[in-house]
């Protein structure tokens, strides 16, 4: 039995979150540093979604996003299951260029509503719990 609430029990996170800063503190260059690599991770698309149009736009896999006005790249744990070298090319991108990474927490019971809902939902999940870690830390 666990010490925590069935509610409070943390699962695998769900996302990394790659944030344009330096380990100095720095805001990284170029400004559309997540973009490029979104764009770069473009093909990597879950069964089903593969269309004609697919470089059209991004995968659910590797979105950029903005959090606290910092440029992020959100990387989803699931391509490392599709794609484990693409996965560890976007860590390693991280590591190199010193930029931060946080990996995103859900609680047990948020994680099975996300399942629930829509891809899109669970994104916005993480970000807004990922903001509230910002603004604690």
């Amino acid at each position: 039995m666990s010490a925590f609430p069935h509610s409070l029990e943390l699962v695998k996170p769900r996302e990394i979150f790659i944030r344009g800063v330096t380990t100095e503190g720095r805001t990284f260059r170029p400004s559309d540093w997540a973009e490029r690599l979104a764009g770069l991770m473009a093909r990597f698309r879950p069964v089903g979604l593969c269309r004609k149009e697919a470089h059209l736009g991004y995968s659910p896999y590797c979105v950029p996003t903005l959090v606290d006005g910092v440029r992020c790249l959100v990387v989803s744990e699931s391509l490392r299951d599709i794609e484990p070298m693409a996965f560890d090319f976007l860590l390693n991108f991280a590591r190199d260029n010193q930029l931060d990474v946080v990996e995103a927490c859900l609680t047990q019971a948020a994680a099975i509503d996300a399942e629930m809902d829509a891809e899109v939902e669970d994104l916005q999940t993480a970000r807004e719990t990922l903001q509230r870690v910002f603004q604690t830390a």
